[in-house]
């Protein structure tokens, strides 16, 4: 290793705790055996449905060898790499035999412990990992012949690698292999290889923008690209309906401001999206309906209440998860709010911090526009949509003593699932919510 006067000790990087997920493949390695590494430094990143998990180095030391390739399926426990961490002299009381066995020259290195159904196969170099069938039949987790440019394009066009016949060296699968998948799937006259669906659609149209004058060319980043088949198959999948309103906020917004100046001296911020979604938490135990899952014929009602909220980060929207909300005040609310939209712009977001969602709630009034139609973040049966809150002439009064005066109006767009819920429950949950946000005090805080 190139290292004297320091004693070493081997230590096995694993992938941790990452929750539900398992079998995520590996995007990115960026390290390799013999280099030099700090504690915390990023070696390897997985990638789930939501977003890019990174893999820290526990110590400071030298990669000893990599277990791993691209594209590998992993899961918690899969050993990812190992490194030699070197020790001081103080720290050095293990025996002289037993730091020889560990620094000794490393084996060949073995298969990573993933609980993917097929066997893994041992680490290789990125240009031959053990040969696989290649076919639009072949299992999602089949070892595929290609190289990091290749992967990066079929990830960025949510093209399955294991669907891609390869023209190169044991059929190892180029750029150039890729586009012709693409090319060839959208030609297709329907059906799920057209990407309708099945619906019987016409082909996408296939435009060289570049006769109509200058363009450019720039892929989408990774969780748009990832989230957008979601939400494909959600608008597709999902019977959408929207009800629109709004809310007279005026005494809501002055409950928010007396709320800022008593908090001011601690620090704390309270902003409108707390208090939505604390009257949202309510909302879903008066209307259990909404807050459930469809499982087949059956209706999954939830005992318990975490709400998510979109984020907007360099990236994209993420979507983070307020757990048991119906048991925190809006300041407590707030406070996550901040922490876990801070977590998310800096890529810092936990996979379980985006799970377990009953409900969510996106929110354009920091940025403008009034009503939208929100789509499901399924399994969940509805989304609330907030536009920007608006001064407007609002009658107050009978119409012989009542004058015209300016409130403060927030538009509201609930989108629901017509198969959960029918259209007397989604009027008479968006009309209590509507009350709730006018008159806050059938709230606690």
């Amino acid at each position: 290793m190139g290292v004297t006067g320091e004693l070493m000790s081997l230590i096995e990087v694993t992938v941790p705790d990452i929750g539900d997920f398992k079998n995520l493949p590996v995007i990115e390695l960026l390290v390799a055996a013999g280099d030099r590494i700090e504690k915390d430094q990023t070696l390897a990143s997985l990638e789930s449905d939501k977003a890019v998990i990174d893999i820290p180095a526990p110590e400071s030391g030298v990669v000893e060898s990599v277990k791993v390739v691209l594209g590998d399926q992993v899961s918690k426990g899969t050993l990812l790499m190992t490194l030699t961490k070197l020790l001081g002299a103080e720290q050095a009381q293990t025996s002289p035999a037993s730091i020889a066995e560990q620094t000794a020259a490393p084996a060949e290195a073995a298969p990573p412990v993933a609980e993917a159904p097929a066997p893994a196969q041992p680490s290789a170099p990125a240009h031959s990992p053990a040969s696989a069938s290649i076919g639009e039949t072949a299992q999602a987790n089949a070892v595929v012949h290609a190289g990091p440019a290749a992967r990066r394009l079929a990830r960025e066009l949510g093209v399955d690698m294991a669907a891609v016949a390869g023209s190169g060296r044991r059929g190892r699968v180029s750029r150039d292999d890729v586009k012709h998948y693409v090319k060839a799937t959208l030609a297709k006259p329907s059906g799920l290889a057209n990407g309708d669906g099945g619906l019987g659609l016409m082909a996408w149209p296939q435009v060289d923008f570049s006769k109509f004058g200058p363009v450019e060319r720039k892929p989408l980043s990774r969780i748009k690209a990832i989230s957008g088949a979601a939400l494909h198959r959600n608008w597709v999948r999902i019977p959408h309906v929207t009800n629109h309103d709004e809310a007279d906020i005026t005494e809501l917004e002055n409950l928010r401001l007396q709320s800022a100046d008593n908090l001011a001296k601690t620090g704390a911020k309270v902003t409108l999206l707390a208090f939505l979604i604390k009257a949202c938490s309510v909302a879903l135990r008066k209307f259990p309906q909404f807050n459930a899952s469809l499982e087949g014929n059956d209706l999954v009602l939830k005992q318990y209440c975490h709400i998510g909220f979109a984020a907007d980060t360099p990236n994209g929207l993420m979507v983070p998860v307020i757990r048991d909300v119906d048991r925190l005040g809006v300041v407590e609310i707030a406070a996550q709010i901040r922490e876990l939209a801070g977590a998310a712009r800096d890529g810092k977001l936990k996979p379980e911090q985006m799970q377990g969602g009953c409900f969510s709630v996106s929110s354009l009034g920091g940025i403008g526009g009034a009503h939208f139609t929100p789509i499901i973040n399924a399994p969940e049966v509805a989304i609330l949509g907030i536009g920007r809150a608006v001064l407007k002439p609002s009658w107050v009064g009978d119409a012989d003593s009542g004058r015209c005066v300016p409130r403060l109006q927030l538009p509201l767009s609930l989108s629901w699932d017509h198969r959960a819920v029918d259209g007397s429950e989604a009027g008479q949950f968006l009309t209590w919510l509507k009350g709730a946000l006018e008159d806050f005090r059938r709230i606690s805080l």
